[in-house]
């Protein structure tokens, strides 16, 4: 199965969606489930029924490599 980018989330069954442990329960975080296609889907926890964005394995890395450099650091400032 293939989703395209920008799917409601309702639409990705039998998947784990997982956040960060650094969550403090507000609902301030990302959520994350791998797809059968390897691909990884993102949505935003305080809005669990919006879109959810699909994401390539090396797009998501480029990006985790990029978050863990600071490259990202002046936008939550």
């Amino acid at each position: 199965m293939t989703f395209d980018n920008s799917v409601p989330p309702g639409s990705i069954e039998g998947v784990e969606w997982i956040k960060s442990s650094e969550s403090v329960g507000q609902g301030n975080c990302v959520e994350l489930a791998k797809l059968p296609s390897g691909e990884v889907a993102v949505r935003n926890s305080r809005y669990p029924e919006g879109v959810a964005l699909v994401y390539t394995r090396e797009e998501l890395a480029a990006f985790l490599k990029g978050a863990k450099g600071s490259e990202f650091d002046h936008l939550t400032v």
